[in-house]
């Protein structure tokens, strides 16, 4: 099961991006019409002129009226704008390198490894678990994520049939006629819940970004895994 967690935030743009974006921005500019703001602005910009020039009195200030002006307005939401602070994009899981943590690299996949018994050796994988007579590859899929995510986290599977598939052959020791090797089929699922705090993981887990991946997982392994990652 290849559960994901998708991006919090978008990337950074490259620099053609950002020169894009500024075109397009000033194209729209300079073909934009004024908004109701903009005209009521003008609009008071010209009144006081005619004020200042004795052409014309404002029959509020004689009533003795309260008026915002669209430039009080631009003011307040100048000061509202300056109060303001972004969240960070570098969380302190990034600084420190929690890989176990789902709040670091906002702005990209995180998948899911457990650390799983095959044989007599300890691998990192993507969790899975062994298909059962009568059962779909679909629900093997879904008993998978029971099996180590519990039941309080909730992911969405993609389609009933598998993104992938790995193939190995067991240790010549273990072999039989009938049982030469194993077949892998690979899940995708998408992380619907973040919360944590009423369940624990069931094994030694990480979650990595595609790049990290060569951190942990065996090469051909890696390499079936990659072909149906997309990490934009």
């Amino acid at each position: 099961m290849c559960l994901l967690r998708l991006p919090r935030i978008t990337q950074p743009l490259e620099k053609e991006e950002e020169e894009m974006a500024a075109l397009m921005g000033q194209i729209e500019l300079e073909k934009s019409h004024y908004s109701d703001h903009e005209i009521r602005k003008l609009e008071e910009e010209e009144r006081l002129k005619r004020r200042k020039e004795s052409l014309y009195d404002d029959e509020d200030d004689a009533t003795g009226k309260t008026v915002i002006m669209a430039q009080d307005l631009e003011d307040k939401w100048e000061q509202k704008f300056l109060q303001f602070k972004a969240a960070p994009r570098i969380t302190d899981a990034d600084k420190k390198n929690i890989r176990t943590s789902l709040n670091r690299k906002l702005d990209s996949n995180l998948m899911l490894l457990v650390k799983q018994k095959i044989g007599n050796q300890e691998l990192w994988l993507l969790p899975q678990v062994e298909w059962q007579p009568g059962e779909t590859l679909r629900s093997t899929a879904e008993r998978a994520m029971a099996t180590f995510l519990g039941d309080h986290i909730q992911a969405k599977i993609l389609g009933n049939a598998p993104y992938g598939i790995y193939k190995y052959k067991f240790p010549r020791a273990i072999r039989t006629e009938d049982n030469v090797g194993a077949k892998v089929f690979f899940f995708k699922a998408f992380l619907e819940s973040n919360d944590f705090t009423q369940t624990e993981l069931k094994a030694d887990y990480l979650w990595v970004t595609k790049n990290e991946l060569g951190d942990y997982l065996k090469p051909e392994y890696l390499k079936k895994v990659n072909r149906f990652l997309l990490d934009l």
